[in-house]
């Protein structure tokens, strides 16, 4: 009775997979696509349209990145505090995206994308402000401190509206069979923003100060809420909303799948300048540089690859090369080794979240897309938040190489469920197809 009902469900939700998921000889059975995905623009107009929408993620994690590479130097040189309160002043942001997701979830779903965007995109402005009144603080050190930490929790709210809000309007406009390339987009838009984002922010406070950068932050929200307000928003599908512990529920495989692949990403973004001092080796920001570039050119290479043959397929490759790279830095004896194991696992690391999220967005009605994007992106966040302190424990205990041999296991296990839950898909899909 349990595969029943199961087939059942599968069978009510077919609808957001992607064509080629589904046997020829049952596609005359495929129930009537949503109003969002009834037209069949041409690919080079569909992603122009992604790309209009995944602006506005870029906007907000511009906003993100512009006080990175900053803040805890202020916090620590500027404001006399320790390097606890210096960490933790970008922490936060960190903690508040993830203790928000479900609220924006729920405004996705209720109010609409394009509103969670804006809402979010005010919020980008609001933590402008109170960076702007902690570098006019800065004489009363405690109260610096406490604007500052004020806006991040602002901030990292703001985050889960923008880039889950940004997401969910995308696939309104373009239809739930372009979710792996609204996600693809999605992830550059975020990535760039942060790449361009700190070194912006250290020249804006080199040249003018920290008022700058609050200035900056207020500009740019403006900006995207100027662009936001004409733009076409996505039809609110209407139907039942499952409880959030439900979506989390059903993506928790696809989530813990995505958690253990993000380990990579973020032992390589805390840890690898050490790994080169440890090793006297010079230029371990080149190491940042080509994940970057390796991640955002497989996105924008193989992308279309998940509608093609499948997330689960896609994911499934890409973590062997995500942990062969990481096997790489682990055992590299140059650093020209240890560049091309960081390119490896940008380049497997980079389709990991799309291929695992269209999977796991297929489980849920259209309804509750919001609240399954957002759950799903919840184990992004908790993976990079107890990345840096369970990987600094394995490095304190074993030395800093060990630490890519840990996140290289994670990787590895994360394949193993890829390959379970790419086996039980089968298996349901056979299902459905004797039904």
């Amino acid at each position: 009775m349990m595969w029943h009902r199961l087939a059942f469900e599968r069978l009510r939700f077919i609808q957001f997979l992607p064509p080629l998921h589904l046997p020829s000889r049952n596609r005359g059975l495929m129930p009537m696509p949503d109003a969002s995905s009834a037209a069949t623009p041409r690919p080079v107009a569909i992603t122009l349209q992604v790309v209009s929408i995944v602006l506005f993620t870029f906007i907000g994690y511009l906003n993100i990145g512009i006080p990175l590479a900053v803040l805890p130097g202020y916090v620590h040189t500027d404001l006399g505090f320790g390097a606890v309160a210096a960490g933790l002043v970008i922490s936060v942001q960190y903690l508040a995206t993830l203790l928000s997701r479900p609220y924006a979830g729920r405004i996705i779903d209720n109010r609409g994308p394009k509103k969670a965007v804006i809402i979010g995109l005010f919020g980008c402005g609001l933590s402008g402000v109170f960076m702007l009144l902690a570098g006019w603080l800065d004489a009363w050190p405690m109260a610096s401190l406490i604007s500052l930490f004020i806006g991040r929790l602002v901030l990292g709210s703001a985050e889960s509206l923008v880039g889950s809000g940004s997401i969910g309007w995308g696939i309104g406009r373009v239809g739930a069979a372009n979710t792996a390339k609204v996600i693809s987009w999605n992830g550059i838009a975020s990535y760039g923003a942060l790449a361009i984002g700190a070194p912006l922010g250290v020249l804006l406070v080199n040249a003018m100060g920290l008022w700058s950068m609050g200035v900056s932050i207020i500009l740019l929200a403006a900006l995207g809420i100027s662009l936001a307000w004409k733009k076409t928003p996505a039809p609110i599908v209407h139907g039942e909303r499952m409880p959030f512990l439900h979506v989390l529920g059903r993506v928790l495989p696809h989530g813990t799948g995505l958690a253990l692949g993000s380990i990579g990403f973020g032992t390589i973004a805390t840890f690898i300048t050490l790994y080169y001092a440890s090793h006297t080796w010079p230029n371990a920001v080149l190491c940042l540089s080509l994940f970057g570039a390796c991640f955002i050119g497989a996105r924008l290479l193989f992308g279309n690859m998940i509608n093609r043959i499948g997330g689960f397929r896609v994911a499934i490759v890409c973590l062997s090369v995500e942990a062969l790279g990481l096997l790489l830095l682990w055992l590299a004896p140059s650093p020209n080794l240890a560049l091309a194991g960081a390119a490896l696992t940008g380049f497997g690391f980079s389709l990991v979240f799309p291929a695992l999220g269209v999977e796991a967005v297929n489980l849920v009605p259209a309804s509750s897309r919001g609240a399954a994007v957002g759950a799903y992106s919840l184990f992004i966040d908790l993976s990079l938040g107890i990345t840096g302190p369970v990987a600094g424990a394995v490095a304190a205990g074993f030395g800093f190489a060990s630490i890519f041999l840990f996140a290289a296991l994670a990787s590895l296990a994360g394949l193993g469920l890829s390959v379970y839950l790419y086996k039980q898909a089968k298996v349901m899909r056979n299902k459905v197809t004797d039904l």
